[in-house]
């Protein structure tokens, strides 16, 4: 690549979420905390590419410095992303998840009944580590399904699509309760949950 070859990329800018204060069971002071670990992956996220971009551009792709921080990518990416679709699928208060919704119906298709599906999915999140606990959707099949991810890049299904995230690493609810009582935290996310944004994410 000659000097007058430049790799265009725009930054990614960080999403406002300041109209989640109110939470019902999950404090103000939580959520700043864990709006400024979100800040730290967007921001990570950009440094990420303008020093794969500048050594790119230096031909020194390939070299042991430009891989590491390849490698860094599903963290960091990820760690901002997910955030994004945790912070997306929560409002004050919450709302109802009906039976008869597009939604409802694809949960029981699979699991039976939304009862039947929140119960795996609470068990999921209530699993020993610190994680995600995700409801995915295969895009060729259409079907639901309830994972576990650890690391931010470790679990995640190629092309399924997050329909509703559940962060569970312990920054989500420390302040707040007792690492015994993550399943109160739990709790206090479902009644927080925006049930039209989640229906939003299915794919057609």
């Amino acid at each position: 690549m000659t000097v007058q070859q430049k790799i265009q990329w725009k930054p990614y800018m960080e999403k406002d979420f300041k109209h989640l204060h109110g939470l019902t069971g999950i404090s103000d002071k939580t959520l700043e905390i864990h709006l400024g670990l979100y800040s730290g992956y967007v921001k990570n996220t950009n440094i990420l590419n303008e020093k794969v971009i500048e050594l790119t551009e230096a031909g020194k792709s390939g070299q042991p410095e430009y891989c590491e921080l390849k490698r860094r990518y599903g963290w960091e990416y990820n760690g901002m992303r997910l955030h994004e679709y945790y912070f997306g699928n929560l409002k004050p208060g919450g709302s109802e998840l009906k039976e008869g919704t597009a939604l409802g119906r694809a949960m029981a298709e699979t699991y039976s009944s939304i009862e039947v599906w929140k119960n795996d999915f609470m068990k999921v999140g209530g699993m020993r580590g610190v994680g995600w606990a995700i409801l995915f959707q295969d895009p060729m099949t259409k079907v639901l399904s309830n994972h576990w991810i650890s690391s931010h890049e470790e679990g995640n299904v190629a092309g399924f699509a997050p329909i509703l995230v559940m962060d569970v690493w312990e920054h989500a609810f420390l302040l707040d309760y007792k690492p015994s009582e993550r399943s109160k935290y739990i709790e206090a996310f479902f009644n927080n949950v925006d049930w039209a944004a989640v229906e939003a994410r299915l794919l057609k």
